[in-house]
């Protein structure tokens, strides 16, 4: 069951028009892609992607790229909210499980994997089942090594000292997370990513749906039920194996909630030797694949050559007489004429004209940058125009606008 009803405030205005696993990334994916692509590398193959916050992209895109055969039963299907118990919408992530409980019952499986649809990482779910099933706990905890002092963003697992696959006590954002056993550096922090007994599960769920004062959410509620009672496990990321990987990329996990992750997790891509390498082929990501013509570098009517450097550049991008440096550009990007893009990212049709500089940004779908205009190289004039700005001076221009001079 892959959770794909967040609403994503904190990546606005990038989910001003979309929920935020439908949110492009680095060039030809959408964030979700990687959670389906981990579970079907896993050898998991009946999927329900439970949709909520403006999903008409993100069931677009799961309708039109993730078609597997039904020749065994395989099938990934988007289920919208569906108000089965009573004219409401979801109220949390354990609330969304509950009113989408029959899908558990058409099926009837043993055990039930549920994933968040916006994280970038590669992670095989076969050797999380194989753990769960070994330690005899009715739920496991992914959980990634994080340095002590950016833990507190996170939820924190403290294992049992006897028992180190055993969860001893589980926080939300604590103030003072503690380290591993034996690794003072960092604490464990949970993925967001759930195996359970499927019993388990729904009797958890559908008790924690008859507590009036609960948030209905998977890590603040029904985890902690499951420690209180004995039964949750955690499985350490670090030993989870992938096909191809290498010690760089090893463990690469990222939760892209912000403008500020979001930005990182791109140039993370673009290095020489990047931290999460998108060229594995044993583990592949899959995506939607487009009919477009291939990229194209050429010279404009005054000689000036079209050029990137350390730079991802997607189908259909045509680079005329322009210069892209540490960038991601998505399809059907146009670059024009002595114009500069320097670390940023630029979603599916940006339009760029001549003369134009782009630095430290993200544009949207369809933004059009007119003929000597620019973005990133003013704060106050970014702002002005209402684009947004974070602290860390990546400036976000809105889908479809036109940037003028």
């Amino acid at each position: 069951m892959v959770l794909a009803g967040g609403e994503g405030k904190r990546l606005m205005p990038l989910t001003s028009e979309r929920a935020k696993p439908a949110v492009p990334f680095a060039g030809s994916y959408r964030l979700i892609d990687f959670a389906l692509s981990n579970l079907i590398n896993s050898g998991l193959r009946r999927i329900v992607v439970l949709t909520q916050y403006k999903s008409h992209s993100l069931d677009r895109h799961v309708s039109q790229t993730w078609r597997l055969s039904p020749l065994l039963g395989a099938y990934v299907a988007s289920v919208p909210a569906q108000q089965r118990l009573g004219k409401r919408w979801y109220t949390g992530s354990a609330d969304a499980i509950l009113q989408s409980m029959n899908a558990l019952s058409d099926e009837r499986p043993d055990y039930v994997v549920v994933v968040g649809a916006d994280h970038v990482y590669r992670m095989d779910f076969d050797q999380m089942i194989a753990a769960h099933i070994e330690s005899g706990m009715e739920a496991t905890v992914a959980a990634i090594r994080q340095p002590i002092g950016t833990a507190s963003q996170f939820g924190v697992i403290e294992v049992d000292a006897k028992n180190p696959g055993k969860i001893a006590r589980f926080r939300e954002k604590p103030s003072d997370p503690q380290p591993v056993p034996g690794d003072e550096a960092n604490a464990l922090v949970s993925m967001g990513n759930y195996v359970f007994n499927a019993e388990a599960l729904i009797d958890a769920i559908q008790r924690d749906g008859e507590m009036e004062n609960s948030a209905h959410d998977m890590g603040g509620d029904i985890i902690p039920a499951f420690v209180e009672q004995g039964q949750a496990g955690v499985y350490d990321f670090t030993f989870n194996d992938i096909p191809g990987a290498t010690e760089r990329d090893k463990s690469y996990w990222r939760d892209v909630g912000t403008i500020e992750s979001y930005y990182e997790a791109h140039m993370d891509l673009i290095s020489t030797m990047p931290i999460f390498n998108l060229y594995n082929s044993d583990w592949p990501v899959y995506n939607q694949q487009i009919n477009l013509a291939p990229a194209k570098f050429i010279h404009d009517s005054e000689g000036n050559q079209g050029r990137t450097n350390d730079s991802i550049v997607s189908l259909g991008v045509v680079v005329t007489g322009g210069v892209v440096e540490r960038s991601v550009l998505s399809p059907n990007v146009r670059v024009g004429s002595r114009s500069l893009v320097t670390d940023s990212v630029l979603l599916d049709a940006v339009q760029i004209g001549r003369d134009s500089t782009i630095r430290k940004a993200i544009l949207d779908k369809d933004v059009v940058v007119a003929d000597g205009a620019s973005v990133g190289v003013s704060k106050e004039r970014d702002l002005a125009r209402g684009f947004t700005v974070t602290e860390t001076g990546i400036t976000v221009v809105p889908k479809g606008r036109l940037v003028t001079p």
